[in-house]
């Protein structure tokens, strides 16, 4: 529990025992109030309002309530002193042990810590990519992989049980341009108008050429679409160009639970099973020849048509089937990550989820920005594999190659995706992201957690020190201020993830994450110059009877506090889906200069 949770319980035990002495009405119990830390140090640890906030149902002057609460908080085991402030705010100052149980809490729940029990929220499906079938991703569809991953991991880690879903669209129109543009390359002839070239589209042709050749001779369109659909996403063997895209998801760390085909819709009956059954609730209206559902009784801008006068359904009558389909499949909450282009579609998807009776209140649709993408601050306008657009897996080769590490180009990605709203508009800049140096966000978040590393290695190596279980013995000893103000900032974590699951912000994570690091690297640069580090330092060490001077038990509770910064540091990783890195080495650059860089190899940073 963190340190305003632990205080806003304190403080509503207070108000019922006011209550419960009469001193206070009944209504105050259970009323609402904030507890927050102050901005400004002086003003203590927490502040409150609960005395502003009772005033009305305790039908007394707020400063008189804000007495009666500090008189009776001043007597609590972990609260150092109570202030009344202005109109009746309470600024509280804890005392130690207030913050050293929190490492406590942390090394007991070990990486479960922020991880509410699975699946007590009820279940959920996240759909996001459903890029169409037709080409590889590009950077664009990137973000919403690793922002729809993300939020995939907050509402698990909240207590969701979560279903992680792609939609395949390969039925229509497109996957039979598709599927023509791969003949008409086969037979080395122009794409048909509307239809699909590039270097991609050729390669899965001279494929499909040598492994079936009867199938392109045909002309059965549908089986050729389903053939190369598949292909698209499982990859051509031995190809680099068309490696398929769930192999660039995977390499993404982005994972799918389910793939639901828009095809097997039609196969299995279900788009006409949905249309028969509007029909005869009376939902369905034929004009000229063609069936308009009547999505404007349910808040749509005008109706829409989901069978043409020809007899073939629109692609619009196949996504109401699929939204129906998921909420009969039992969940309690069906998120949609799409990008900003779809975002007129909202609308009637709601009004024909509202037309089938069901509840779009546990329907969610999240529309992310677009991503621009900078060399040296300057537009990346050419890819080298489609022209004007650019994939995903060239950026991630390219900044895996800089950086030597395979994983390191997704990493960098996931950062810059991540690092703001997912309704925001972001610029990346490649070169910024292959950089191994501070400036780099990604590199100095990563190096946050090596040093972590590097410190707990050092002390099993040099010293043979484990971290050690813990004792409040020891835990008492934790207790320089930037150490208890880490601890605070560590107990804030649980809620958080709540928080950010709930508002679907994965940037919350981050942020506490790049403070944290920040925090952390200013404590251990000081400390040093103070000659004060964790553990001895080789300066330290070289003086004679060194061991005499060491205080051994301190070092052994900064090691505990270090282990609760570790374990928080990799959980919230985990939740973004960017590697631990456990090692950070100096690689010689390719050009004049050399710049420090992320590598696997056992190579020690600095740990002092």
């Amino acid at each position: 529990m963190g340190i305003e949770d632990h205080v806003r319980e304190s403080i509503a035990e207070t108000l019922a025992e006011l209550v419960s002495r009469g001193e206070l009405r009944a209504a105050v119990t259970g009323a609402k109030f904030s507890v927050e830390r102050p901005k400004r140090p002086e003003h203590g640890d927490v502040a409150t309002n609960a005395a502003l906030a009772v005033q009305k149902l305790a039908g007394r002057p707020p400063r008189d309530i804000a007495a009666l609460l500090a008189e009776r908080l001043e007597r609590r085991e972990d609260v150092a002193s109570v202030e009344i402030a202005g109109p009746g705010f309470l600024n509280l100052r804890l005392k130690a042990a207030a913050f050293q149980r929190i490492a406590g809490e942390i090394l007991r729940a070990g990486s479960g810590y922020g991880r509410a029990p699975a699946a007590v929220r009820g279940r959920a499906m996240v759909e996001f990519v459903s890029a169409n079938p037709t080409g590889p991703l590009l950077i664009s569809h990137g973000r919403g992989a690793m922002v729809g991953d993300a939020i995939a991991a907050l509402m698990e880690a909240s207590g969701y049980h979560v279903n992680r879903e792609y939609y395949i669209n390969d039925y229509g129109n497109q996957v039979r341009l598709f599927a023509q543009s791969v003949r008409a390359a086969a037979k080395k002839e122009e794409a048909p108008e509307g239809g699909y070239g590039g270097g991609y589209v050729h390669e899965l042709a001279s494929y499909l050429a040598l492994n079936h050749a009867a199938l392109l001779a045909s002309g059965d369109d549908a089986a050729l679409s389903r053939l190369a659909v598949t292909r698209m996403l499982d990859g051509v063997p031995g190809s680099r160009e068309l490696g398929g895209i769930k192999n660039t998801l995977a390499g993404l760390g982005v994972r799918f639970d389910t793939f639901t085909s828009e095809d097997s819709l039609h196969r299995w009956g279900k788009v006409d099973a949905c249309l028969d059954e509007l029909e005869r609730a009376g939902r369905l209206e034929t004009r000229e020849g063609a069936a308009f559902m009547k999505t404007v009784e349910y808040g749509d801008d005008k109706d829409r048509v989901v069978r043409k006068a020809d007899g073939n359904t629109t692609y619009f009558a196949a996504d109401i089937a699929y939204q129906v389909d998921k909420f009969r499949r039992g969940y309690d909450h069906l998120v949609l990550v799409l990008g900003a282009d779809h975002h007129g579609y909202e609308a009637r998807l709601r009004a024909g989820i509202r037309a089938f009776g069901l509840d779009d209140r546990r329907f969610e649709v999240m529309f992310f920005q677009l991503v621009s993408l900078l060399r040296d601050g300057k537009p990346y306008k050419m890819g080298k594999r489609l022209g004007n657009l650019i994939t995903i897996d060239e950026v991630v080769d390219e900044i895996d190659e800089a950086a030597r590490r395979v994983g390191a180009g997704a990493d960098a990605l996931r950062y810059f995706y991540l690092s703001r709203h997912w309704n925001v508009s972001i610029d990346i800049d490649i070169e910024l992201a292959k950089k191994a140096t501070l400036e780099n966000p990604v590199f100095y978040l990563q190096m946050g957690f090596a040093r972590l590393c590097s410190i707990l290695r050092r002390a099993q190596e040099v010293f043979g020190l484990e971290p050690p279980p813990f004792s409040e013995a020891l835990a008492e000893r934790i207790a320089h201020p930037d150490e208890l103000a880490m601890l605070a900032h560590l107990g804030r974590f649980p809620a958080l993830v709540l928080e950010a699951a709930d508002a679907r912000e994965p940037h919350r994570i981050l942020f506490f994450l790049d403070e944290l690091s920040k925090q952390f690297q200013s404590y251990f640069t000081r400390l040093k110059s103070e000659g004060d580090a964790i553990l001895p330092l080789a300066s330290q060490m070289a003086e004679p009877h060194w061991k005499d001077r060491w205080d051994q038990e301190k070092s052994l509770a900064r090691l505990l506090w270090v282990r609760c910064i570790h374990t928080v540091y990799r959980a919230g990783l985990r939740l973004l889906g960017i590697t631990a890195v456990e090692r950070m080495v100096p690689l010689a650059a390719r050009d004049a200069e050399a710049t420090p860089e992320l590598s696997p190899h056992p190579t020690e940073p600095d740990s002092d």
